[in-house]
This record gives C-alpha cells, sequence and structure tokens, in this order.
C-alpha cells in the first residue's frame, strides 16, 4: 500500500476540527472546492467514507472521529518539535514586531545603537498591526498601542511611552495662515487630519469648548504614519502623540499649537515573550534592557 497522503490528512483535520469544509478553507487559506477534493482523495485511499452526509450537513463517523483525534495530537507534536528545532538555531534573529508608529518613528532611527551595543544579535522586524492578535511564535517582542496594558497569558506587559496626543502641523502650514499665537477656533480652521475615526478630534474640541459639526471633516489616515506623513507636508493639523514626534518638534519639523491633549490614559506598550531557548532569552533580555533604558533618551 502507498503512504498515507500527508496533505489530505492535514485538511481533513482541519476540517474535524472547525466543523466545516467552508471553516477549513478559510483556515488554510485555499478554495472549498480544494478541501472537498482532498477529502475525496483521503477517502479513496481509505478504501471508505469518514463523514456521514446528510445534505448539506456533515457529520463524523466513528472511525472518522478517532482517525481526527489522532491526528490533532500527532500535529500538534510535529509543530512542537519543529518549532524547539527552530528555536535550538543559535543564530536565528531576534523578531520585533511593531506598529508602523513605533517602528517609523521610534525604533527604526535608534536601532543602530542597539547593533552597535550587540553586533552579535541579529535583528528581524516585522508588523504588528493595531488590532490583530500578535503570533508571539513568530516575534520575540512587540510593541503594541492600547488604552489600558495588554494581559495576554504568559506575556510580560512593559509600560513604554505614554499616548498622550497634542495638536501639530508644519510651519509651513503655519506661516501661510499668518498666525504666531492661535486660538483652538483657529486650529480647526487650519484644517484637521484624523487617524482611523474622528473621535479625537471631536473629543480634543469638545475639551476645549468648541461646537463643531458632528461628522467632523478632514482627510482620514488608516494609520498614525500616514498621518505624520500629512502633517509634516502641510496638508492640515493632526493630533499626534508626542513621544512619536518629539524628533519632530525638536528639529522644527512639526509645531505643537496647543498643550491641551487626548488620549491621555492611552500609552505603547513593550510585550516579551518570555519562553524561549536560553540563547534566544539572552538576545531577548539584552534588547528588552537597551530599550527601557533609551526610552528616557
Amino acid at each position: 500500500m502507498s503512504a498515507p497522503p500527508l496533505n489530505a490528512l492535514r485538511v481533513f483535520e482541519a476540517v474535524a476540527r472547525t466543523g466545516s469544509f467552508r471553516a477549513a478553507a478559510d483556515v488554510l487559506y485555499v478554495t472549498q472546492s480544494a478541501v472537498s477534493h482532498q477529502i475525496r482523495h483521503l477517502e479513496d485511499w481509505l478504501g471508505s467514507p469518514l463523514f456521514d452526509r446528510e445534505g448539506n450537513r456533515t457529520k463524523l463517523l466513528p472511525h472518522g472521529l478517532e482517525l481526527s483525534r489522532t491526528l490533532s495530537l500527532s500535529l500538534a507534536k510535529i509543530d512542537a518539535a519543529c518549532e524547539l528545532a527552530r528555536l535550538s538555531n543559535d543564530n536565528e534573529p531576534l523578531v520585533i514586531a511593531a506598529i508602523p508608529s513605533v517602528a517609523m518613528c521610534w525604533l527604526i532611527p535608534r536601532l543602530t545603537g542597539f547593533r552597535d551595543a550587540h553586533p552579535d544579535i541579529e535583528t528581524q522586524m516585522i508588523y504588528a498591526m493595531h488590532g490583530r492578535d500578535i503570533n508571539f511564535r513568530e516575534a520575540h517582542i512587540a510593541f503594541v498601542f492600547s488604552p489600558e496594558p495588554p494581559d495576554l497569558p504568559g506575556i510580560q506587559t512593559l509600560d513604554f511611552l505614554p499616548g498622550t496626543s497634542v495638536p501639530v502641523c508644519s510651519p509651513s502650514l503655519l506661516r501661510e495662515a499668518h498666525r504666531s499665537a492661535i486660538t483652538p477656533a483657529e486650529i480647526v480652521q487650519l484644517g484637521l487630519l484624523h487617524d482611523s475615526g474622528t473621535i479625537g478630534w471631536q473629543t480634543w474640541t469638545d475639551l476645549v469648548g468648541l461646537q463643531t459639526p458632528t461628522p467632523l471633516t478632514g482627510a482620514l489616515f488608516e494609520d498614525f504614519s500616514l498621518l505624520r506623513a500629512a502633517a509634516l507636508s502641510g496638508q492640515g493639523v493632526a493630533l499626534c502623540a508626542s513621544a512619536m514626534i518629539q524628533a519632530d518638534l525638536e528639529a522644527g519639523r512639526l509645531v505643537q499649537l496647543s498643550d491641551i491633549s487626548v488620549l491621555n490614559d492611552h500609552a505603547y506598550y513593550m510585550l516579551v515573550r518570555p519562553q524561549a531557548q536560553a540563547s534566544m532569552m539572552a538576545k531577548i533580555h539584552s534588547f528588552r534592557d537597551w530599550a527601557m533604558a533609551v526610552r528616557e533618551i
């Protein structure tokens, strides 16, 4: 007899685990017809059906249920063994997942300092997308933005930088408006730039006592990096986290227009995976300690 069709077995395990062909297709990033084809292939190899098909519903037969349980345990062991083998590689890079604002404004400009201090540690940077779970099987350290400290099982959470945000714009925009001192109403008249939604500016205008239309007008940007770029190019006024634009303010690329801030309860957090091989743990600790020390500079 030929060897068992391993790809078909993995597809079958996904169907049994998720409860449907469609859900398995979504998990495996394939079409539903591809899942059906693999299941037919496996049933042909076994010489018997695995599902009791009643109309549009499929139910595992007893021997199919037993096979799915065995496969789940076996695949979990294989995944664990592969992960252990991968982590045993001393040359594995330290993977840092960071949301775009931290990556572009804080981390990348300072990363040379870490490399100079630790030339033996290779780093790999990937994006951590706001609102999406971080895969800590891939990333060792992550930087996120949140209204409260993330509470993730087995993950160390460290307060990193405040999320307090203030109105800023480019000096050129302020010159065009022929203003030095500026009132809240005049700030709004310069044109508002929004990060993902208008709630930030709505909160700010409420704080200063302005009556504004709802919803507020102004260009909308998907993330902070795009928002900052628009502000730098003189397209309007943006609410930006002071910790992320400190270099822009010091260099005169952006001008702060008001001390009234929003998002005072938000913060940037560093998340650290505490379990890894000893060689990787040394790299993780080196980066964690470096980042916590440099954040004050």
